[in-house]
């Protein structure tokens, strides 16, 4: 049996895309960690290598409490870091950074599912029937309903044919405002991964730069050399001829 509540109605058309990617990132964070979570999307969002005493500080956590949820997030490949030593303490210190890309994946799979369960929700809504005690406000399958003789079983009220319609549009609403927030995630993505395909080719460009200047400088060396070769054997030979005279 479930209590029948209404879906909860968001803000989220009034959202920035940016604002809404964050607002959806930090709801993935609290599902997949708790809510102690949630402000060091804040911290991260739009930086490189964030000192862990400094997102300590500001969660006002100690410095093990704060690596413990972001080993947690890295698990999940949301977030990465970088460690450098303190010269002066001989400590390691370690700087995050979130991974939009793997961030926006997570993302795009989670709304996907749930996206595939709303629309069975409304696919059963739309197929079978549903009853409701309205003293518990409990709501139960036709199936369920008959095992009991359409007897609630925990005030023994009768159970009354629930009305459909309006919770058919509620999961149309959501499921309408998931797709739109999908084809953001989506979009934003689809950008990210242009970022990264745009670093690589300028790596594999630089390292194509750097290896032909060595090549370069190989065969202008070689040729040096070579020259230095000729020159010598070329001084033996007149040096030759004059033994010779």
């Amino acid at each position: 049996m479930k209590k029948n509540k209404p879906h909860e109605k968001t803000n989220g058309s009034k959202d920035k895309p940016l604002e809404k990617q964050i607002r959806l990132l930090k709801s993935i964070v609290e599902n997949l960690i708790n809510k102690q979570a949630i402000p060091i999307i804040d911290l991260l969002v739009g930086k490189k290598h964030v000192n862990e005493f400094l997102i300590a500080k500001k969660l006002k956590l100690t410095i093990n409490q704060t690596r413990n949820i972001l080993y947690k997030l890295s698990d999940f490949g949301l977030v990465s870091f970088i460690r450098k030593k303190d010269k002066r303490k001989g400590w390691y210190i370690y700087f995050w950074t979130l991974n939009t890309y793997q961030s926006l994946n997570l993302l795009e799979s989670n709304l996907s599912r749930e996206l595939e369960n709303l629309e069975n929700q409304l696919k059963n809504r739309k197929e079978k029937r549903f009853y409701i005690c309205k003293t518990c406000s409990l709501e139960v399958t036709e199936e369920n309903a008959l095992l009991n003789d359409f007897i609630c079983p925990e005030c023994e009220e009768v159970y009354q044919l629930s009305e459909n319609k309006e919770n058919i549009e509620s999961l149309q609403k959501e499921i309408l405002r998931l797709k739109k927030d999908i084809d953001l995630v989506r979009s934003e993505r689809e950008i990210e991964e242009g970022k990264i395909e745009k670093k690589k080719t300028g790596k594999i460009k630089r390292e194509e730069k750097k290896k032909k200047i060595l090549r370069a400088k190989k065969r202008a060396t070689n040729k040096k050399v070579k020259m230095k070769i000729i020159s010598k054997n070329k001084t033996k030979k007149k040096l030759h001829k004059k033994k010779k005279i």
